[in-house]
């Protein structure tokens, strides 16, 4: 038996596919995709087609030299468990993990033949990480986007009196939260921003959080990536909550600022769809996973959405209006 080898992508996602197999004459490879949207999201059409397009100019095409096995959780941790051991189950060449639930899924831990591999986020430039850190993590990995200073810097912005923010994540849905919680900490203190964890697991908790929060004039929340917040139900829970208690939120994708979050500043996702086949087509042409470089995003994007900016009496200042990638009227 070959070396099984893994790889997972997006939002600090892992997945452990099989390896590779170069048979001689074997034409189909097979690739399957576990993906937290739900089947028909809104944002899931221009990165699939990017994704798609990208596998193509690299010459995989599906029915006649890829297969490639979708499964749509629908950001449910429990069928992100079980779609993923069911790719598994279908022994394809590699898997492409776009989230994870409660625990890596499908992960066996005796088995000396699976590797964990990441894949997170991509950007224009590549940072080659030193070879020891590369053998347990490869591919593309999403950094920490809370933590930039600029997300304390733009809740500053919007409401200049925060002395106090707040990152709200599900513990039992984002076990990857201290990847993006601490380094907030530490940029929110060096502004002198008093950071303070926001842990919620229903909507009572995201509805007492915001209460709470709307009684203070000094503070603001950042949402952290997570499957939790990015369902539809409690995203526009979220998002209406911030209205009536005048919350100043920031929120990490762009499909947030469109479906009336206040701004939304993260990476840019598409581009990494567009990055990922370079590794699916390297893996699949024989590369070794531990030689392949770790990329860490240096294309963000901030959008804002001036309609509810307005609606909840925030005056943005020309200077942060004039530096968003997308204002939405």
């Amino acid at each position: 038996m070959r070396r099984r080898e893994f790889l997972g992508m997006l939002g600090g996602a892992a997945a452990w596919p099989r390896a590779a197999r170069a048979q001689s004459g074997e034409r189909i490879r097979r690739l399957g995709v576990l993906l937290g949207w739900a089947a028909g999201a809104p944002q899931s059409g221009a990165f699939l087609a990017a994704f798609n397009k990208a596998l193509i100019a690299a010459g995989w095409i599906e029915g006649r030299n890829i297969r490639i096995d979708y499964r749509w959780a629908g950001t449910d941790a429990e069928l992100i468990r079980g779609f993923a051991k069911e790719l598994v189950a279908l022994k394809p060449d590699l898997i492409i993990g776009h989230t994870r639930g409660r625990r890596a899924p499908a992960r066996n831990q005796n088995d000396p033949d699976r590797v964990r591999h990441r894949v997170g986020s991509g950007g224009k430039r590549l940072r080659r990480q030193p070879a020891a850190a590369r053998r347990q993590h490869h591919g593309l990995r999403q950094s920490g986007i809370l933590a930039r200073r600029q997300v304390v810097e733009l809740l500053k912005e919007v409401a200049p009196k925060i002395t106090r923010a707040g990152v709200l994540f599900n513990p039992d849905t984002a076990p990857q939260a201290d990847y993006y919680r601490k380094p907030f900490e530490a940029a929110a203190q060096s502004a002198a921003v008093e950071p303070f964890p926001a842990a919620v697991r229903n909507g009572d908790d995201v509805e007492r959080l915001l209460a709470d929060l709307g009684d203070k004039s000094d503070a603001g929340l950042a949402v952290l990536p997570d499957i939790f917040s990015a369902k539809p139900t409690t995203l526009n829970l979220i998002i209406a909550l911030v209205a009536r208690h005048r919350v100043p939120t920031i929120f990490p994708y762009r499909y947030m600022a469109d479906a009336g979050g206040l701004i939304a500043y993260g990476i840019d996702n598409g581009d990494l769809w567009r990055r990922t086949p370079s590794y699916v087509d390297q893996i699949l042409k024989g590369a070794k996973v531990g030689d392949l470089p770790v990329q860490l995003p240096t294309k963000f994007e901030l959008v804002i959405n001036l309609k509810t900016a307005k609606a909840l009496g925030f005056d943005l200042p020309a200077t942060l209006l004039a530096r968003a990638d997308e204002v939405i009227e």
